[in-house]
C-alpha cells in the first residue's frame, strides 16, 4: 500500500506544482510566495527524513529557510525527492520496514520512528501542506486540483470506474 501511496504522492505533487505555476505573480505575490514557502518546507523535510533513512547527517539546520528558491528549483527537488522515496520503498525488505531509527529533530528534541512510519510521515506531511497550498490557489483564483486518493486511482486506472 505504501508503494501505491507514494505513486499517489508524486501524482499529487505534480498537479500542485502545475497549479502553482498558474498563479498570477503580479496580482497575487503573497499567495505565490506562500506556495513557494510551503514547497520549500516540504522539500527540506523530505531531505531531512531521506538523510535519516540513509543514516546520514541532517542536511538542514531547520525546516525552512529565509531565502526561498524559485519554482523551477523547488519543482525539480520535490519530484526528485518523490522518485527517491518510490525507489527506496521498492527496495525495502519487510524486516527493514519495522526497524526503528533514532534521530534528533531540528529543534534538538529526540525522536524515533520505524522506517515505515517515516515513509508514512512524508506522505501525510505532503498532504497537509498541499491543502495549505490549495487555500493560496483559491485566494489567487487558480482552481486547485482535486488530489484525493480516489481521484488518483480512477485517473490512473480508469477501468475501475466500470461497473
Amino acid at each position: 500500500m505504501l508503494s501505491q501511496a507514494f505513486a499517489y504522492k508524486c501524482w499529487s505533487d505534480r498537479r500542485a506544482l502545475d497549479a502553482i505555476a498558474q498563479i498570477d505573480r503580479v496580482r497575487f505575490p503573497g499567495e505565490f510566495a506562500f506556495a513557494l514557502q510551503q514547497l520549500n518546507h516540504l522539500v527540506i523535510v523530505e531531505d531531512l527524513f531521506r538523510a535519516r533513512l540513509s543514516g546520514e547527517a541532517d542536511p538542514h539546520p531547520a525546516t525552512n529557510t529565509d531565502a526561498v528558491p524559485g519554482l523551477d528549483e523547488l519543482r525539480e527537488r520535490l519530484l526528485t525527492s518523490g522518485q527517491w522515496y518510490v525507489e527506496q520503498l521498492a527496495a525495502l525488505a519487510p524486516a527493514q520496514a519495522k526497524e526503528i531509527i533514532r534521530f534528533r529533530f531540528t529543534d534538538g528534541r529526540s525522536g524515533s520512528l520505524t522506517r515505515e512510519e517515516m515513509f508514512f510521515h512524508i506522505l501525510n506531511h505532503a498532504t497537509y501542506h498541499r491543502g495549505s497550498i490549495a487555500r493560496a490557489l483559491d485566494q489567487a483564483g487558480v482552481a486547485h486540483p482535486a488530489d484525493t486518493y480516489t481521484v488518483f486511482v480512477h485517473a490512473t486506472q480508469p477501468a475501475r470506474r466500470e461497473g
